[in-house]
């Protein structure tokens, strides 16, 4: 059993490079009783990859969604309200 939700959905978008790309994780028990890391990513508007990592524990999915987390704010991702629009400049 999750002892409570761990969900994140961050985007990076650069209109002169024509990026826009999603990312998204979160942790949730399966079937098995097993903590799994789902993770999904692409370009806005696609569908794109998934990877799942299975964990006998859940310090161990939490401790690889926060480095995941840090790694991605890192590249430029952030949550999608927070994105500057086109032709705005950031703050």
């Amino acid at each position: 059993m999750i002892s409570q939700p761990y969900q994140l959905y961050v985007e990076r978008s650069d209109a002169s490079r024509n990026m826009a790309r999603y990312y998204a994780m979160s942790i949730e028990a399966n079937l098995f009783g097993d903590v799994c890391l789902l993770r999904k990513w692409g370009r806005i508007g696609a569908t794109g990859q998934k990877m799942v990592h299975h964990f006998g524990r859940e310090e161990e999915a939490v401790q690889l969604f926060l480095d995941l987390l840090r790694q991605k704010r890192k590249r430029g991702y952030r949550p999608r309200g927070s994105m500057p629009r086109a032709g705005e400049l950031p703050s």
